[in-house]
């Protein structure tokens, strides 16, 4: 079974239709351990609208915080204190089917006033994918992301590239990094189950 944390270079970049992707494309199961805000349409709801397998399971977030802020004050603000091992110990079990764990905010967005995203990603022994999106300074964010990853020891899977593309920018941050692109999604006008399955065709193969 494979543990693969959806993880950004910034909020809003598209961690949860690649995690949607792969969980089609994989018939893995989803599991989103943090959601801050959205409650009433949360990420687990939007990828549950986008999948087309009947085989996923989408499991119940470890903490539905009412504020859309970063995890550690999101808490705060509903009077709760994010306990690392309760997360750790509360990852669902797939019956072997592997497991897409979605991630909040950027690689360092503080979970508790101890430990960052990526603190998790090794607590839950995951292999950790990058999502980049194209925007000023996005190769400056990308580069920070897969250098601060790399330092802490995690293995990086590689990075999607979502959003319009810019060539140049791919360029560089493939041949400054090395990292391995794993795959590019286009700025599409609409995000439905048809969408995901095409991206999923694409990507199926290279993680399997």
């Amino acid at each position: 079974m494979k543990k693969i944390f959806v993880t950004g270079i910034d909020t809003d970049i598209g961690k949860t239709i690649v995690s949607a992707i792969l969980t089609e494309a994989l018939e893995a199961d989803y599991w989103k351990p943090i959601q801050a805000g959205n409650l009433e349409k949360s990420d687990t709801d939007t990828v549950r609208e986008l999948l087309s397998n009947s085989k996923s399971v989408l499991h119940k977030e470890t903490y539905r915080l009412t504020q859309p802020l970063s995890p550690h004050a999101a808490a705060a603000a509903d009077g709760v204190k994010i306990d690392m091992d309760l997360i750790r110990d509360s990852m669902p079990s797939t019956g072997g089917r592997d497991l897409i764990i979605e991630g909040v905010g950027g690689v360092m967005s503080p979970v508790n006033d101890l430990f960052v995203v990526m603190d998790l990603i090794k607590s839950l022994d995951a292999e950790p994918v990058i999502v980049s999106k194209h925007y000023l300074g996005s190769i400056n964010h990308t580069l920070l992301t897969i250098d601060a990853m790399r330092r802490k020891g995690l293995p990086v899977v590689g990075v999607f590239f979502n959003g319009k593309p810019v060539q140049s920018s791919v360029d560089f941050i493939i041949r400054y990094s090395g990292i391995k692109p794993l795959g590019f999604i286009d700025e599409e006008k609409k995000l439905d189950k048809e969408v995901v399955k095409k991206y999923a065709r694409l990507f199926r193969k290279e993680f399997r």
